[in-house]
């Protein structure tokens, strides 16, 4: 099999898909997974496109994380070959965070462009290093294997300069201070797919809701990012599972001058300790809060789905009105109760759902009274890098 390998690499944590590429490039893949535990006890972990699933250590001998990453990696590529010695890797596709303004569509990984892709670094400090560590240990050990990266901040590159700027000093500005959104291969894959699902409406206003651990959404005009709620960093617009969504600034210089809180504790509070599971004091996972009877549970799907539906006005007023709302991530396509909350909120500018086509999860679930259209569409990441893979590099 010839195929395609997409990873996405994090902090503590590899996540992996194998593509196939003949007679022509797969949809779905024919593994999928991923390492975690890396820095600790890193643990492999993958599923067939049969189901058949598959679990095992990962043999390291260093406690540093840098090369428990470049040994779960020499683990995948081993796993790989030894399971299937006709398979031939001819190419790496990567998620890599932040493309700044330099990269508006993805690119052949070399040297070069990996010089400029670490001075985005402090852009995206949780991030880049380790999308970039994975670019560096497949080049260390298969040279041959072309990479390409593609950038979550791409998508957004063409919002208006308008909606890219924050009110501060112009040098501050200059330096690169400015919104660049996330999550943009999971609008573009969902963007493509809108003309079959919602027709004609798919050129217009449209709205779509990346509803995840990480939350996210974006206005798109004529299919094209016009603006998005996550900016300079993915912790900005609707609160999420861990992390607080856009905050006051003046609550952290609180922190910082009232409690003594460091730049290392905001970091956690921001992003780890907020969200869904600082409110509720529960969980992080909607799926269980929305089981929970505790009141806590109920204030915290209440707080998210109205900055969900206050949001929706926001970037309604960008794309210059509504036709279509899309809900999309494994919260906004499998939590209807979240969708049914958020679409009453949203009565007041035409959004009107079936409650039978919510809760069957269909693709189309507005009722016929809805001024706008409202759908699910499953996001694809993965396919959308393995797509541009294999298109930068002509396979």
């Amino acid at each position: 099999m010839k195929a395609v390998l997409v990873l996405n690499a994090g902090s503590s944590s590899l996540k992996f898909a194998l593509f196939a590429i003949e007679p022509e490039l797969a949809e779905h893949p024919a593994l999928s997974g991923q390492i975690d535990g890396i820095g600790t006890t890193p643990q492999f972990n993958a599923k067939s496109a049969a189901g058949e699933r598959f679990e095992e250590a990962v043999p390291t001998t260093s406690s540093s994380q840098r090369e428990q990453h470049r040994d779960a990696l020499t683990h995948l590529l081993d796993w790989l070959a030894a399971h299937n010695p006709a398979l031939e890797i001819a190419a790496a596709g990567h998620r890599i965070v932040h493309g700044g303004d330099l990269f508006s569509e993805p690119v052949r990984l070399y040297g070069h462009i990996m010089l400029k892709l670490k001075k985005f670094v402090p852009l995206a400090p949780l991030h880049q290093p380790h999308n970039l560590n994975a670019v560096q240990a497949i080049s260390a050990m298969a040279p041959d294997i072309p990479q390409v990266g593609c950038f979550d901040t791409a998508f957004h590159r063409t919002q208006p300069a308008v909606a890219q700027a924050y009110a501060l000093p112009r040098k501050i500005s200059a330096e690169g201070v400015k919104r660049y959104g996330f999550h943009g291969l999971s609008y573009d894959y969902v963007a493509r797919q809108l003309p079959s699902v919602i027709g004609d409406k798919a050129s217009g206003a449209v709205v779509i809701a990346h509803l995840g651990n990480g939350s996210s959404m974006c206005a798109l005009r004529d299919g094209r990012s016009v603006a998005s709620t996550m900016g300079f960093t993915a912790v900005e617009g609707l609160m999420m599972g861990t992390r607080t969504g856009s905050l006051d600034p003046g609550v952290l210089l609180y922190l910082m001058d009232q409690k003594g809180m460091s730049s290392k504790e905001l970091t956690n509070l921001l992003y780890k300790e907020s969200g869904l599971l600082g409110v509720s004091g529960i969980s992080q996972d909607m799926r269980t809060l929305l089981a929970s009877t505790a009141p806590e549970a109920s204030e915290a799907v209440d707080l998210y789905c109205y900055r969900i539906a206050r949001e929706l006005g926001s970037l309604a007023a960008a794309a210059g009105g509504l036709d279509a709302l899309v809900f999309t991530g494994g919260i906004g396509e499998h939590a209807a109760q979240v969708r049914e909350k958020v679409a009453k909120l949203s009565g007041w500018i035409g959004v009107d759902i079936d409650p039978e086509a919510n809760t069957a999860h269909a693709s189309r679930i507005d009722s016929p009274s809805s001024k706008v259209a409202v759908a699910v569409v499953p996001t694809n990441e993965e396919g959308m890098i393995a797509r541009y893979t294999v298109e930068v590099l002509g396979l």
